[in-house]
Formats: C-alpha cells, structure tokens, sequence
C-alpha cells in the first residue's frame, strides 16, 4: 500500500509537471497545477485499491493516472483566440 501511495503519487506529480510544461498559457498558477495532479493522483489509487483489493498495483497506478489526468483536465482554460468567421449578411 505504502509503494502504490508512493507510486501514485509520483505519477501525478510527473503528469502534472508535464502539463504545467506543455500548456503554460491554459492553465492558472503552477503550484495549483502540481498540487492537483499529485493529489488526484492518490485519490484515484485510493479509489481503485477499494475497489479492487490488494494485489493489483498495475492496475492502481493506472486507475491514479486516470483520476489525475480527469482533474487536470478541468483546469484547463480555453485559448483566447477565438475564430470566428465572418458571416456575409
């Protein structure tokens, strides 16, 4: 349990490091970025080790990824830039 936290944890804190990367201009302040991505990182390996019990650490990391990467998700911030298109009247 204590690696699976560990490890969960390390992988929301890598994931959000990368999208605090790629996509500085959608996104608010780094800190929130990081805190979000490890924390949903451990809520989403708590949810899947209750789910499925010990013994599935594989599936766990991957259940804290997804959980991580949905809540990321939300914080994103649509671009600016708006196409529009000039209907002729």
């Amino acid at each position: 349990m204590i690696l699976e936290a560990l490890g969960s944890a390390l992988i929301g804190l890598a994931l959000a490091w990368a999208t605090a990367r790629r996509l500085p201009h959608q996104l608010p302040a780094r800190t929130l970025v990081l805190a979000t991505g490890t924390g949903g990182a451990l809520i989403g390996a708590f949810i899947t080790h209750m789910a499925l019990g010990s013994g599935h650490t594989p599936a766990t990391l991957v259940g804290a990824l997804a959980v991580s990467a949905a809540l990321q998700s939300l914080l994103l911030r649509p671009t600016r830039r708006l196409h529009r298109r000039q209907v002729p009247a």
